[in-house]
């Protein structure tokens, strides 16, 4: 697996990927290096970036392998860069995140992190070198979390630079106008002026939204739903201009784009989506058993009864009220069912909702309320009693 593919994802990020970057990767890198710069200190290089590497985890494996690339190649950063530039495997220009890795003609996948993270930390005083240099990194990897230092301390250059590459011919150098813009990129730099005006990235992601590599539509998607986050009010207008008459691969997009919005219910939203309507009807909702214990499940059962001459589009959910420690309660919104309800017709719904521990929620004892929600709209509640 392709680190790009699931960087997202914190928890499986630090337990598996950390891996990756090991001694048997520095020796592959530290070959092309020394293939590229006869003076590059192989053993000098091996011996740094190895020293106290497992006992580091992902990101700061990383920068140890960037201040070893740093003590190692030349001094003066445009020399270090076209090293760097020369050690890269041949660009490919499709969505096959497996192939990007390191070959026989260089470097590629993750050995090409560290080196986008010693341009991020040592180029920024040279940052028209620095960007070119980016370009090439990232048709290799990704340099999503490598450019978010140029919009801080080069904002004006690196949005003209960005505005070109929407353009570019590779998808890898158009994702990153869009990923590496997006306000709250996880694991990355938080883009504070961006989350208080997004409007500087907007036109770049219309003219994204429709890219024929879905890779880069499902960054414009994850991009606007960071917005979302901030600026309602300003994904809702999207929707209103976008998504009437757009194809299946835009509304695919728009859909993911909303998906925050809609778990919180936004009237304007839900309206772009023909769910903004109230269920009319009858509703049996009950969660079983009544009394559960820590590590067990509870069954969802519901039923829908239609009283009006003309099909419904219903999207239901629930949402639990899990009690967390001291007795707060913390509301989360689960995903149920999406379909069309017939006129006078009935559909029962069931699901199972696990209480099994996870790493990101703990659950304790004490009574727990079920919402069922239609269209946004808490249409009916059931309780139970988690036990420890």
């Amino acid at each position: 697996m392709h680190p790009i593919a699931s960087w997202h994802d914190p928890g499986f990020m630090a337990a598996a990927f950390k891996e990756w970057i090991d001694p048997e990767l520095l020796r592959t890198m530290a070959g092309h290096l020394s293939r590229e710069h006869a003076d590059f200190p192989r053993a000098r290089f091996l011996k740094l970036a190895g020293s106290g590497l497992s006992a580091l985890e992902l990101k700061a494996r990383v920068m140890h392998v960037a201040d070893a690339l740093a003590a190692c190649l030349p001094p003066a950063f445009e020399d270090a860069a076209d090293v760097l530039e020369r050690t890269l495997a041949p660009e490919r220009s499709d969505d096959d995140l497996s192939k990007l890795a390191p070959c026989d003609q260089g470097l590629a996948g993750w050995a090409v992190w560290p080196m986008t993270d010693f341009v991020a930390r040592y180029g920024v005083s040279h940052p028209r070198r620095a960007l070119q240099a980016l370009h090439a990194l990232t048709k290799r990897n990704t340099a999503e979390y490598a450019i978010r230092p140029f919009l801080i301390a080069h904002r004006s250059m690196t949005m003209a630079t960005l505005k070109r590459w929407v353009r570019d011919r590779n998808p890898h150098v158009r994702r990153l106008v869009s990923e590496g813009l997006r306000p709250r990129l996880p694991w990355g730099i938080q883009l504070k002026y961006a989350i208080e005006d997004p409007s500087a990235a907007l036109p770049m992601l219309a003219r994204l939204q429709d890219d024929d590599s879905e890779y880069v539509r499902r960054s414009v998607a994850n991009h606007l739903n960071d917005i979302a986050k901030d600026h309602p009010a300003c994904v809702a207008e999207w929707l209103e201009e976008y998504l009437p008459g757009a194809s299946k691969e835009r509304r695919a997009l728009l859909r993911h784009a909303s998906r925050t919005l809609i778990k919180r219910g936004d009237r304007r939203v839900l309206k772009s989506w023909g769910l903004a309507d109230p269920f009319r009807g009858a509703v049996d909702f009950v969660v079983e058993p009544s009394q559960v214990v820590v590590g067990g499940f509870v069954a969802l059962n519901a039923e829908l009864r239609s009283c009006v001459e003309h099909p419904q589009q219903l999207m239901v959910d629930y949402v639990v009220h899990h009690v967390k420690k001291g007795g707060v309660i913390s509301k989360k919104t689960w995903k149920g069912w999406l379909f069309a309800l017939q006129s006078q017709a009935s559909r029962k719904l069931c699901k199972r909702h696990s209480l099994r521990p996870v790493t990101t929620r703990v659950d304790y004892p004490g009574r727990h309320k079920v919402d069922l929600v239609i269209n946004g709209e808490v249409v009916a509640s059931s309780v139970f009693d988690l036990r420890g």
